[in-house]
């Protein structure tokens, strides 16, 4: 199995851990957790995804284990939210959404790429960057005993099913892998701040009330 060393997606996969890690941070000081909790909190929210994609595609360790630089940008994204809470929670709104969604883009792409390095079948591959983006926040809501955001929440997990198909699709195609890697990220992004903007949420299912 191909192991990659290709920078891009180190630096794509360390910066959308930073940025879920102090998205994690943020939800478990508003939560009221202990600075262990936060600590726990933003390194499952940061590198659930992608221990979960690592263990299915049977790259183990996984790398946000085996690798300590993965953990010390969770840490780092709980530490500046520790210390520097006063000023962060003043951020507008609609500053942590894009946050989010440009984590959410990271890792998707961030998973694509390593699920198709390991000769994963592409449509697979896609569904493992999808879990790789939300697979982190989903264990962070489990852990918070709260219904997975992602199972109700605007268009979350289909944006970054939407990126990853885009850059398998891109890939299959003939394009560069680095140019398929942020258009899906992009693609994405604006997918998930649109459905925020737009209010748009996939259909439910209709239950009648027996009387």
């Amino acid at each position: 199995m191909k192991r990659t060393s290709d920078g891009l997606l180190f630096a794509v996969d360390l910066l959308g851990t930073f940025v879920f890690a102090v998205e994690g941070a943020l939800i478990a000081v508003a939560g009221n957790l202990d600075f262990l909790g936060v600590l726990v909190l933003s390194f499952v929210t940061a590198s659930g995804g992608g221990i979960i994609r690592d263990l299915l595609i049977g790259a183990v360790p996984p790398t946000s284990i085996r690798d300590r630089r993965y953990a010390l940008a969770a840490f780092a994204g709980a530490v500046l939210v520790i210390f520097l809470y006063q000023f962060v929670r003043q951020v507008p709104t609609s500053l942590i959404i894009g946050l989010d969604a440009a984590g959410l883009g990271l890792f998707a792409v961030a998973g694509t790429a390593k699920a198709l390095d390991y000769e994963i079948d592409p449509f697979i591959a896609v569904l493992l960057g999808t879990i790789t983006g939300v697979g982190g926040g989903t264990v962070r809501d489990i852990l918070l005993a709260r219904i997975p955001a992602v199972l109700q929440v605007d268009v979350y997990a289909v944006a970054a099913l939407a990126g990853a198909a885009v850059m398998v699709l891109g890939i299959k195609a003939g394009m560069p892998r680095s140019t398929m890697m942020v258009s899906g990220g992009i693609v994405c992004f604006l997918l998930r701040i649109v459905s925020v903007w737009q209010h748009w949420n996939l259909p439910k299912v209709l239950v009648s009330q027996v009387s």
